[in-house]
């Protein structure tokens, strides 16, 4: 692993089958103890009629992070995943080993959403759904579930349970296409095991891209300082009049543990992969089947292109749309400003009218349409900008060569 490793994944807590099965023989379930968080909302293990402590801190005056953590606990869950063989994305073991995550009540049909890698097992061709997944809700109901479908380019899973005898309290979705740095969130989830737990911070960035189970980036991932561990996988990232704004995914470390640099899967993910998993389990992603960087004034001036802007087209995948299309892909490395360029490709300046001109434009743009869908593209070609039609295909889990 590398040493930057982004961890608030599925946490090992459980290493065993028996582990797991010892803990599901438990009546009152796996409520937090007396641990002393920063910011944190633990229920104590006295049976489901204890109201959980509320410990609150104000990221911004009009926020009121215990009214969101009251509307919007009832609906957040933890979710304990059995594999059918050890090796999850932060551990390893020879047997049958366990997992546990969060996530949150979608309807009252029983959907739930989490992060897919919270209910799968490996990553790209190789993912693998848990052999068995149990939901525990704050009233200390703890059920088995189906998982519907999980999407490993958007890390997304959806799961269900038998609403017969569940008191489900939906959350509600809301949009991540207005945030701003700076904006208030909270999360909620299980970090470390410790149920019902809430941390609060900021919007730190947005449109981030980070890593999926496949080889393709995430993009429009929100940063947030509000603390995340490992555990807090498929909790929801909540805005101040407490709609779901994102699932929290990953966080940034050298430790394992809360740096202050955490991400979320935004909600715009979320409404994107629910219709296609509801309908067969699984989603498409349009694909292009470029690797490209973006430009800046100084980069493109250097290279003697006549632009700005634009992604300069690194490698193009054999066989791909843009290959059909006559795109060309660079031929040569130039050093450049202590980086290592490759250069002598075309350039995308726009895709269908929209300006690529941040590092992770061209794949955010790309990502919104749909196998099949044709997309112009304006590029600077041997020197002169011309209008290129493609026909996107259908991106692969794994990319060769």
């Amino acid at each position: 692993m590398s040493a930057r490793l982004r961890a608030a994944l599925r946490p090992p807590l459980l290493t065993s089958l028996a582990v797991l099965v010892a803990v599901l023989a438990l009546a009152s379930g796996c409520g937090g103890g007396g641990s002393d968080k920063t910011v944190t909302v633990s229920s104590a293990n006295t049976g489901a009629a204890a109201k959980p402590h509320v410990i609150v801190q104000t990221a911004g005056q009009g926020f009121n992070a215990e009214k969101v953590f009251k509307d919007t606990a009832p609906g957040v869950v933890t979710i304990l995943s059995i594999f059918n063989s050890g090796g999850g994305i932060l551990g390893a073991g020879s047997g049958p080993a366990a997992g546990q995550g969060s996530g949150f009540v979608l309807n009252t049909d029983g959907e739930i959403v989490t992060n897919a890698h919270v209910v799968t097992d490996g990553t790209g061709a190789n993912l693998k759904p848990a052999k068995q997944v149990y939901v525990e809700f704050t009233d200390q109901q703890r059920v088995p579930a189906q998982v519907l479908g999980y999407d490993p380019f958007g890390d997304v899973a959806l799961i269900k349970v038998d609403p017969s005898g569940l008191d489900l309290k939906p959350l509600k979705l809301g949009n991540d296409s207005t945030l701003a740095v700076g904006e208030p969130v909270a999360a909620i989830g299980s970090p470390f095991g410790e149920e019902q737990s809430l941390s609060v911070g900021v919007i730190s960035a947005i449109n981030r891209s980070v890593k999926s189970l496949t080889q393709f980036q995430i993009e429009g991932a929100i940063q947030t300082d509000a603390a995340i561990n490992p555990g807090n996988s498929g909790g929801p990232l909540l805005d101040p009049n407490a709609n779901v704004i994102g699932i929290n995914q990953q966080i940034e470390t050298r430790s394992d543990t809360n740096s202050g640099v955490g991400f979320a899967v935004p909600v715009s993910q979320i409404k994107r992969s629910l219709p296609q998993l509801r309908q067969g389990g699984k989603a498409e992603y349009a694909y292009i089947g470029v690797s490209s960087q973006a430009l800046y004034p100084q980069l493109a001036h250097h290279l003697g292109l006549d632009t700005s802007y634009g992604g300069l087209i690194a490698r193009i995948v054999p066989g791909g749309p843009a290959a059909d299309a006559g795109l060309k892909g660079g031929d040569h490395t130039v050093r450049f400003q202590a980086s290592r360029v490759r250069a002598g490709g075309d350039v995308i300046l726009a895709v269908d009218g929209k300006k690529v001109i941040g590092p992770n434009d061209l794949a955010r743009f790309i990502a919104a349409y749909k196998p099949g869908d044709k997309v112009t593209l304006q590029v600077l070609k041997d020197g002169s900008k011309q209008n290129i039609e493609v026909t996107l295909g259908t991106r692969p889990t794994t990319i060769s060569g």
